[in-house]
This record gives C-alpha cells, structure tokens and sequence, in this order.
C-alpha cells in the first residue's frame, strides 16, 4: 500500500467522516497542536538562546536542558498526536501539499538533532568551542522555524 492509498483509507474511514462532520472537531485539534507549539517553542528557546550566550546565564546550558526537556517531550508528544489527527483529517490533501513534506522532513530532522547534537553539545558546554555551541543553536532555531512555517504555510494551498 503506497502513502497516498493510506492517506485515502484514512480520510476517508468512518471514524473520520463522523469526526469532519463535527464543526468544532478540527478547530479544537488545530488550538491544542498550536497550544504544544507554544510549549515547545519556550522549551527550544530556553535552552537555544542560553546556547547563544543569551537568556538564561545563571544556570549552566545542562541544567536547562534538564528543565526544558520534560516540557518539550510533553508538548512534543502533543503536537505529535494532535498533528495527527490533523492530518487524518485532509490526508490526501495534504500528500499533494510541498509544504506538508517540507514540515515532515524538517520534523524529523529536528527531533534528531534535538535529541543528539543539540542535547550533547548543550549538556557538556564547556568542552565545546563557542563558536559550535552558537552553530547548534542557529541550526535548532531554523530547523523548528521551518516546522512551524511549513505548519502555517500548509493553510496556503
């Protein structure tokens, strides 16, 4: 079965009839998805801009990441679920949309290196030059920007 056959199944099972047939169904899904991208958004930017040299200096990036982090798996697994509910949604729209595949890839490859990179880097700081700490945090800000817009510009068919 190709993406697009599932994309079609999904759509268009019963469940999701029934849930498009509620006017308020989509609207609620899409303010909680945007209410984790919120969340996520402070997380990323707590640790991200400490990673700059700004924000938070007090506390060393590793302790941040610390605190951040259970907030940003939390939201993140928000947005997950609710982002897929959104899709089930307008499945097949979305297969023909650039933006959805461009969220997708920028999605995946953010939570990689959130999770690797970005994670590593942050917890042993003072091993690391400046220079490649600024360079992480540059590369996580774009990578979630690119989330974010490709969510938005989705909306734009």
């Amino acid at each position: 079965m190709s993406f697009l056959e599932l994309s079609r199944a999904v759509q268009f099972s019963d469940p999701l009839i029934a849930m498009r047939g509620l006017w308020w169904f989509f609207p609620v899904i899409a303010t909680i998805h945007l209410l984790g991208l919120a969340v996520v958004g402070g997380a990323v930017l707590l640790v991200d801009l400490r990673l700059l040299g700004y924000g938070v200096r007090s506390q060393p990036a590793a302790q941040l990441v610390r605190d951040a982090e259970r907030w940003l798996v939390g939201s993140l697994a928000v947005m997950l679920s609710t982002g897929m509910l959104l899709w089930m949604c307008f499945a097949t729209k979305y297969y023909y949309l650039a933006f959805f595949w461009v969220k997708l890839a920028a999605l995946l490859l953010v939570i990689a290196f959130t999770f690797t990179v970005r994670r590593r880097v942050a917890m042993d700081e003072t091993s690391v030059s400046p220079l490649v700490s600024k360079l992480v945090a540059v590369t996580s800000l774009s990578l979630w920007t690119t989330v974010a817009l490709g969510g938005r510009w989705i909306g734009f068919p």
